[in-house]
């Protein structure tokens, strides 16, 4: 992280150099008023108010770590509030260092995990989160989707769940297997909390229940929603199928099943496609990794796929579907293939 430590006078900014060693892998600044000693480097900058330095501040570091009065800090950021996906984290420690209070941004901002680290490494320090689901230890879906690094849809919507979970109350988590089995193996999961359905089976969704949607997709709802980022389109194509057509049929694939590009980790297909120019350029000019299976690979799959034309001609159980689930990083097929023209198009994560 990129750290702003300010102070406000001298016996601050002697807590602050003390503080240093315990950020030593990251990268800090200490802004000062000092008078009495003239500090230089690259780590220390004189400022005469705060005001001056907080638009820089906020937009340039990850986290602000405020040696100063509660009430001050409050007076001083309110201005520059915006949510809690952009907002730094904001700590505030007192002089001796014993106690520190994430203030703001705690989990997506990272407030809470650096109070954590410094209370452990400063002997006698203690960290007032104030964080409700870090007090009693249950799940917090936006901690899940940081720690696997996955977009957040819908943000607005984490307080009801993150509400119903503190009450100890159910929430349906609409999700895959095997995302089921990150959220069990998640910090504070507690069964009774959650009832997990798939999307293919949706029998027992309650549209009372809050509720949570783990998939890659953008869905048209306003409930939260938590979407894997590391996704694996499988393509099969004509002979000389051109760049052109292929990336709008990307385009068009995405687009239809409330995907972003910026989501695609890979692209795959069958080794006879491995001389495909259009192909090749296309991956080349998206910078985005291309891989071939060939026809024992693909074949020693289990799984049931969409009847292929590629089993008359190359005797294979597909293209597509088998290239994106070989491809991809849980073996999860969400999208079975679609035909754009000559292009055809699945998906898995």
């Amino acid at each position: 992280m990129k750290i702003a430590i300010v102070t406000i006078n001298n016996p601050s900014l002697h807590a602050a150099k003390e503080l240093l060693p315990h950020l030593s892998s990251h990268e800090c600044h200490i802004f000062h008023k000092s008078q009495d000693e003239e500090e230089v480097g690259a780590k220390f900058h004189f400022y005469k108010k705060v005001d001056e330095i907080m638009p820089t501040a906020w937009v340039e570091f990850d986290a602000i770590i405020f040696i100063m009065a509660t009430g001050a800090v409050v007076r001083k950021i309110a201005p520059y509030l915006k949510d809690k996906v952009s907002d730094p984290a904001i700590l505030i420690m007192t002089l001796d260092l014993k106690r520190v209070i994430p203030l703001l941004s705690g989990h997506l901002g990272g407030a809470n995990e650096l109070a954590f680290s410094l209370s452990k490494k400063i002997k006698g320090c203690v960290n007032f989160v104030t964080t409700v689901s870090d007090q009693i230890k249950v799940v917090a879906f936006d901690m899940f989707a940081k720690k696997y690094n996955y977009a957040i849809s819908n943000l607005k919507s984490l307080a009801e769940v993150s509400n119903a979970i503190i009450n100890k109350k159910q929430v349906q988590v609409v999700t895959y297997p095997c995302i089921v089995e990150l959220v069990k193996n998640f910090e504070g999961y507690r069964e009774e909390n959650f009832l997990f359905i798939s999307p293919n089976c949706l029998e027992n969704f309650c549209e009372d229940m809050p509720t949570v949607y783990i998939t890659p997709q953008r869905l048209p709802n306003s409930s939260l929603q938590i979407h894997p980022q590391e996704i694996s389109l499988g393509l099969g194509m004509n002979r000389n199928t051109p760049k052109k057509e292929i990336a709008n049929a990307v385009k068009c694939f995405c687009y239809e099943h409330g995907l972003v590009l910026s989501q695609v980790s890979k692209l795959a297909s069958f080794t006879a496609k491995s001389d495909e120019i259009g192909l090749l350029e296309y991956a080349q000019e998206s910078h985005i990794e291309l891989v071939f299976f060939d026809e024992e690979t693909i074949n020693a799959l289990t799984q049931e796929f969409t009847p292929s034309q590629a089993t008359k001609f190359f005797n294979i159980k597909g293209v597509a579907e088998p290239a994106a689930l070989l491809a991809s990083k849980h073996h999860r097929l969400f999208l079975n293939k679609r035909v754009y023209g000559g292009v055809t198009i699945a998906a898995a994560f």
